[in-house]
């Protein structure tokens, strides 16, 4: 369980589409618009490796090409989302309404559809958790404190990203600080689509 929850906070401290999401929200409307979308995103960092506790890891072990599939489906989505961020860079992050829409509910569901849709959690969920346990000898008890570790390691991470990038938001938020961090953001989304099919 120790090395699962080293995983996991190697897996929050990569930068993701739910980062992406977090820190618009954030920069658009501070920490209280940031809080609901780190909720919406326990959701899917519950059910994921709940999913692959009960038996959907068997597509990996029947269909090889299945991570292929996914691997390039992350590495697409990493480029375009960079290329995005790129060629937007002088506009607002308020400017994108369906991360940053106003209101809680708003948020709580931006951020269950970025996990939902997240492919480095898909890749490792499906793919890397059932290397930690042996699924096929789980209790009850294993599984919730494996969905507990899930959630709580990245809801606790997300929180404390978005109280700094609230509290930096005033910084950030100037035309040529905003310009030159999309820049260096979209830069580093690209660069890791282009190294997921060789990792």
């Amino acid at each position: 369980m120790a090395l699962y929850v080293g995983a996991l906070f190697a897996l929050f401290l990569t930068p993701g589409p739910v980062w992406v999401a977090l820190i618009a929200r954030t920069l658009s409307g501070g920490f209280n618009a940031a809080w609901p979308l780190a909720l919406g995103v326990v959701v899917g960092d519950v059910l994921w490796p709940l999913l692959a506790i009960l038996g959907v890891s068997w597509i990996v072990s029947v269909y090889a090409d299945f991570m292929v599939v996914l691997r390039g489906v992350a590495s697409v989505t990493f480029l375009v989302m960079g290329w995005l961020i790129i060629r937007h860079a002088d506009r607002d992050v308020s400017t994108n309404s369906r991360l940053t829409r106003p209101g809680m509910w708003a948020g709580f569901m931006a951020g269950l559809a970025v996990i939902l849709g997240n492919p480095k959690a898909i890749l490792f969920y499906m793919g890397v958790l059932p290397g930690f346990f042996d699924l096929g000898a789980m209790t009850r008890l294993d599984i919730v404190a494996i969905c507990t570790a899930s959630f709580a390691v990245p809801l606790i991470g997300n929180l404390i990203l978005a109280f700094f990038f609230g509290r930096a938001r005033r910084l950030l938020t100037s035309p040529a600080a905003l310009r030159r961090t999309n820049r260096i953001a979209g830069g580093l989304l690209i660069a890791v689509g282009l190294a997921i099919p060789f990792v």
